[in-house]
């Protein structure tokens, strides 16, 4: 094996994406290729205009229509979204996060709190969790997204109404002895389970021991985090990503959702590489962003989407804190493009009138909106985690929300007209709404065990 005593030169971003397409392409092509090949010639004719009506390349970011897009997914839905009532903590949770990255107040603020209370309350069953709507099951999915609404609101109000010795109790039911949580009572196993019972667990100030009344206890599980690191491990494929759960494709949502689990669960430079193979989950991210188009795809030989400009892009800052020490310039080194992102978002993922999509062709809907307005967040800054000193972590031994810090980035092309608030990498709230949930609940827990 050759050696060297010099290391390689650092870097701060990767080279320019291509503005031509491969010149290679196997043929015949199959229906997957021959998607791929029309995407990627619409981004580079999206690429191509931008490019002749801006100087730095791309289109301008409307901030005001995306905003005023996302108002408008506060207000009233027709009759045809009664299909969508069980996601209707999603759909509050997408326009109160994008807006908050972009800055942007409704008219009436104390209307709109008032609004989310009224929202949740009835929501809220009397085993603790979140359903969809009144009436409905409580789910891990719906109690997440709940939580993350009422504590961007960054009211007191807000954060009476949530049950949290209710909710102890419940996320105790979910919870698995050999690890992972179920989604809901008697549901499914998967990787988004662990994510969010710890993200409502780690905000919620909530105890890591188990409830008394938890199943998982007859087998000798003690605590929400038993067995939980040695599962999601197990959840890393061949590939390097992480699949839902043990032996199904790596995914970006369930990568992000591992990574953030492990995040949550110490420091990441420990948790992340106690647990997973980091060589090979950086291998297959950076494999998981295209040229020419500049997006991101969630899984192999998929087409790029708006919604991975988060899921896959939002992993970026979570790696960046889990390979901080490994050496004096890891700070300024990218595995991805950054500009390569911008350009996507901007040129290929705006609608005209206000809204961001999955890609061209498509219709903008609050989803897309929301994370692709996330993935500015990842694309504009470079993120830190600062060991917690004794008696700053939560719930006896949590990674806490202000142990994150960030740098902006500034080299980016285009990057000023779009700029956004940054987003906490592990909440994907407003930055200082985390830091002030896990404050209050902390100065203000009343748990009866």
């Amino acid at each position: 094996m050759l050696t060297t005593s010099v290391p390689p030169p650092p870097f701060s971003r990767l080279p320019p994406l291509p503005t031509f397409p491969p010149s290679i392409s196997p043929e015949p092509l199959t229906p997957t290729l021959a998607a791929q090949k029309q995407v990627a010639e619409l981004c580079l004719s999206q690429h191509e205009i931008a490019a002749r009506a801006e100087p730095h390349r791309t289109f301008p970011f409307d901030r005001v229509a995306h905003a005023e897009f996302l108002a408008g997914a506060l207000e009233k839905y027709p009759w045809q979204f009664q299909v969508q009532d069980a996601s209707r903590p999603w759909l509050v949770y997408w326009a109160v996060a994008g807006l908050s990255a972009l800055g942007e107040e409704l008219e009436d603020v104390e209307d709109w709190r008032d609004g989310l209370v009224a929202t949740f309350k009835p929501c809220q069953n009397l085993d603790g969790g979140f359903g969809g709507g009144y009436g409905q099951l409580s789910h891990l999915a719906t109690s997440y997204a709940a939580v993350l609404s009422l504590i961007a609101s960054e009211k007191e109000e807000c954060y009476r109404m949530i049950d949290t010795r209710a909710m102890w109790h419940y996320l105790g039911r979910m919870k698995q002895p050999h690890g992972p949580f179920t989604m809901c009572a008697g549901g499914e196993v998967d990787v988004r389970g662990a994510f969010c019972a710890l993200v409502i667990i780690s905000l919620l100030g909530l105890p890591l021991e188990l409830p008394q009344d938890a199943p998982a206890r007859k087998s000798g599980c003690d605590n929400f985090l038993t067995n939980l690191g040695e599962w999601i491990g197990k959840c890393q494929t061949y590939e390097g990503g992480l699949g839902s759960s043990p032996g199904n494709e790596a995914h970006g949502a369930y990568t992000f959702c591992g990574l953030g689990s492990l995040c949550i669960m110490g420091t990441p430079s420990k948790t992340v590489k106690k647990f997973l193979d980091v060589d090979l989950i950086t291998k297959w991210l950076s494999a998981r962003q295209y040229a020419p188009e500049g997006g991101m795809a969630g899984r192999t030989n998929k087409l790029v989407d708006g919604c991975y400009s988060h899921w896959i892009g939002g992993c970026w800052p979570l790696m960046d804190a889990a390979m901080q020490d490994e050496s004096p310039n890891s700070s300024k080194r990218d595995y991805w493009s950054r500009e390569g992102l911008l350009r996507y978002i901007f040129n290929c993922c705006q609608e005209d009138g206000g809204g961001l999509r999955d890609k061209p062709g498509k219709r903008a809907d609050a989803y897309h909106t929301n994370y692709n307005i996330a993935g500015l967040s990842w694309v504009q800054n470079k993120y830190s985690f600062s060991e917690p000193k004794d008696g700053e972590g939560v719930a006896s031994g949590l990674a806490p929300a202000h142990g994150w810090d960030y740098k902006p980035v500034v080299d980016i092309p285009g990057l000023p007209d779009g700029r956004v608030n940054p987003h906490h990498p592990v909440y994907v709230i407003p930055w200082t709404a985390a830091a002030k949930a896990q404050a209050w609940f902390g100065a203000n827990r009343a748990m009866a065990r």
